[in-house]
């Protein structure tokens, strides 16, 4: 469904839909896996390279500038629309989790949408330390704590349950913090995450390469890559997670034009931190760009769209109590016995 950016700021939901104490603190001593990155702040990754992607020191500065700016909600209203989906997975589990962790969790999306008769305590955790000081207020007793989604600084078998929407897809090793996640959990312990799919901003990522192939004779990536949807299932297995779901939504929401469209993504902190971005884009093209998105994708009221694609992702660890498929050959009846069965039963209707 789309709807109008500024129609959505300063609204608690947008209609989209078609701490406490230290003593915690031993739940988060370095280890072994964590401590490789202890020389770098809150442990980023560095080094460019077809293994690292992002540039996770800027990904840091982009997140902290926007949780900085006077109004930082005015650009929330997609991370609040997805956060309150990701609560709605939470709500469907019909248990009490004591403690949940957020991977990502910027100013809190998740956590306002959640009660603590579902979630007793919740550690939220993100690279940009602003975010954090700039969370929102709950009623779930939290704890803040700087650092990587890479390299979460947890025990085994430490959290019940494990969210987080709209950070993974900046990480430069997804199958490995699917891992970090997998590893904290405890048995029986699930994972409901959400992370842009491919077809995120395709309009403005076609806008701004036939402008560049116009004016400049090439084009640069503008818009970072994102996971293809048929590899999470494989990746999510691999991680070690069994009965999973995945599935995809599409957030369409309209603008003014494409500088608004950037605006705001700026002020969301989603701005390109690729290592292989383009660091300036000329004027003439950055106007020959917004036409081209007008006339390729503009509405007939003067608006422009943005499609956001979302992956939702649910996995769990495993657990002795969990049901699991039968033996191969188990079974009792076969599919020609089931045919003959369906006879019987339309004839007796008969």
């Amino acid at each position: 469904m789309a709807v109008g950016a500024r129609a959505l700021r300063g609204t608690c939901r947008p209609v989209l839909r078609a701490g406490w104490g230290g003593g915690w603190r031993r739940l988060w001593a370095l280890s072994g896996r964590a401590a490789a990155a202890a020389s770098s702040p809150v442990g980023v990754s560095s080094g460019s390279g077809a293994l690292s992607p992002f540039d996770r020191r800027l990904k840091r500065k982009q997140k902290n500038w926007a949780a900085l700016q006077a109004e930082p909600a005015k650009c929330d209203y997609l991370r609040e629309e997805v956060g309150s989906r990701i609560a709605d997975r939470v709500y469907d589990i019909t248990r009490t989790f004591p403690l949940a962790l957020d991977v990502g969790s910027g100013r809190g999306y998740i956590a306002r949408h959640l009660t603590k008769e579902t979630v007793e305590k919740l550690i939220q955790v993100d690279i940009a330390e602003n975010a954090l000081k700039n969370a929102v207020e709950s009623e779930i007793p939290t704890v803040n704590v700087v650092a990587d989604e890479e390299f979460l600084p947890f025990k085994e078998d430490t959290f019940d349950l494990v969210v987080s929407s709209l950070s993974l897809h900046w990480v430069n090793d997804l199958p490995k913090a699917f891992r970090e996640i997998h590893q904290v959990l405890k048995p029986d312990g699930v994972f409901i995450g959400a992370m842009f799919g491919g077809d995120t901003l395709y309009e403005l990522r076609c806008s701004l390469q036939l402008a560049e192939l116009e004016r400049e004779g090439g084009f640069s990536p503008h818009v970072s890559p994102f996971t293809a949807v048929s590899d999470l299932g494989h990746l999510l297995s691999r991680a070690g997670f069994n009965t999973l779901t995945v599935d995809t939504d599409e957030i369409q929401v309209n603008y003014p034009g494409l500088f608004e469209v950037m605006e705001d993504l700026q002020g969301m902190g989603e701005s390109n931190c690729s290592w292989n971005r383009k660091p300036l884009l000329h004027r003439e093209t950055m106007l020959a760009a917004a036409a081209i998105y007008q006339e390729m994708y503009g509405n007939s009221d003067g608006s422009v769209p943005a499609t956001f694609q979302i992956y939702y992702m649910i996995g769990w660890k495993f657990h002795e109590s969990q049901a699991r498929p039968a033996q191969r050959g188990s079974a009792t009846v076969s599919f020609g016995d089931l045919a003959k069965i369906e006879g019987l039963l339309s004839r007796g209707k008969k």
